[in-house]
């Protein structure tokens, strides 16, 4: 096999007739009383958690983007702050590569707060498997099924230690 043959057979899926994109992405660290606050998503899987947020939409900058997605998910609006971590998803290298191998999205995290008077609520609309919101304690985060796994991981380093690039992880 030549190597560009075997480098093709070893590339992610491609869905058919889509051109490879990379898709971004904005997410919240809302973090009060030692507790993050999540999405809980439920379906024909085990149920998992999410940061609030989502994908960017053309024209709009990453804070007007996470604004909007914190509340279409949690049903209140945020104070975007500063930017902790990116983060780069490439579905082929992970777990969930039968069903999204041909995914790539960046991801910005950003801590943010409440904005003043708001509380989170789910009234049932956020995204497809989105059930619910939840407070989870940072401390035992790393047991608790949030994804990506490496959140819990960068929230319980000490602050100095905190790379600001997670590279491809999960």
């Amino acid at each position: 096999m030549t190597d560009e043959a075997g480098r093709a057979a070893h590339a992610a899926p491609v869905r058919l007739g889509a051109a490879p994109t990379i898709r971004v992405a904005n997410k919240a660290l809302i973090i009060r009383d030692g507790r993050l606050l999540v999405t809980v998503n439920s379906g024909d899987f085990p149920t998992f958690y999410l940061c609030p947020g989502g994908g960017q939409d053309h024209g709009e900058d990453a804070h007007a983007g996470l604004r909007r997605e914190c509340r279409e998910e949690i049903g209140c609006d945020v104070v975007v702050g500063e930017l902790a971590f990116l983060r780069d998803y490439i579905g082929a290298d992970h777990e969930f590569a039968e069903h999204d191998g041909w995914f790539h999205q960046r991801e910005a995290f950003f801590f943010c707060d409440l904005a003043p008077g708001a509380e989170p609520r789910f009234d049932g609309v956020g995204d497809l498997h989105q059930t619910g919101i939840a407070w989870v304690a940072l401390d035992g985060l790393d047991r608790e099924p949030l994804w990506p796994k490496a959140v819990a991981h960068w929230l319980t380093t000490p602050q100095g230690d905190r790379p600001r690039y997670l590279g491809n992880v999960n």
